[in-house]
């Protein structure tokens, strides 16, 4: 069976794109990426794709006077490369209703907080000010709106008393890093179908335990 072509868009260090890059090595993973597309010349993820011998391309935003004929250029980049799908990584651009209905249902992004909770930026900082005792990570499918879009994978993070928004934020991506592979993975596989705007994954398990936060020893 051919697996998925996909591409990861990226403007940064390429964290995620690592994960990613990880999970499709693996054997029989159902997908590959064949392009790493990114819209920063200097990103250090570009390294990451080369070190993996993945094909990179460049296409930096600054070159165009407006974001359709930029999103025209990163479209005849993916179309030229035969690719099927999208996992967005640290992508720092929003894409127009025009490219995300061309792509839809074949366009991933994985957010840094339990969503609909915190879109948008400053997640971490928002979280501590609010005091909530749980965040997160979501992986969902891109849709117009920002952070938005049906959820397909998310993780509970605690929130701990001493934390600041760099520990907080280390301990968001450890499990990031962890749920966007495994997202892929089941869409790949074919598991995953989505039917007025909710997911239903084939073949999986829930977990039955309750989290609390914080502990105490009575």
């Amino acid at each position: 069976m051919a697996r998925l072509n996909v591409a990861v868009l990226i403007s940064g260090r390429g964290s995620n794109l690592q994960a990613l890059i990880d999970g499709c090595a693996a054997s029989g993973f159902p997908a590959q990426i064949g392009l790493v597309i990114s819209n920063t010349p200097d990103a250090a993820g570009l390294d990451r794709a080369q070190k993996a011998g993945i094909a990179t391309h460049e296409v930096n935003h600054r070159d165009y006077s407006d974001r359709e004929d930029f999103e025209t250029a990163l479209n005849q980049a993916l179309t030229g490369a035969g690719i099927e799908f999208i996992c967005l990584a640290g992508f720092m651009r929003l894409l127009t209703p025009g490219f995300v209905n061309r792509w839809k249902d074949r366009l991933i992004n994985i957010h840094p907080s339990l969503l609909p909770a915190y879109k948008g930026l400053d997640t971490h900082t928002r979280v501590l000010a609010d005091g909530v005792r749980f965040t997160g990570c979501t992986v969902h499918f891109v849709r117009a709106e920002m952070d938005h879009g049906p959820i397909i994978v998310q993780a509970a993070v605690p929130v701990h008393a001493d934390d600041d928004e760099a520990r907080l934020a280390a301990r968001v991506l450890a499990a990031e890093h962890q749920c966007y592979p495994l997202a892929l993975r089941m869409i790949a596989d074919g598991r995953v179908s989505i039917a007025d705007e909710i997911i239903t994954i084939r073949g999986i398990d829930s977990p039955d335990t309750v989290l609390i936060n914080p502990i105490i020893d009575c």
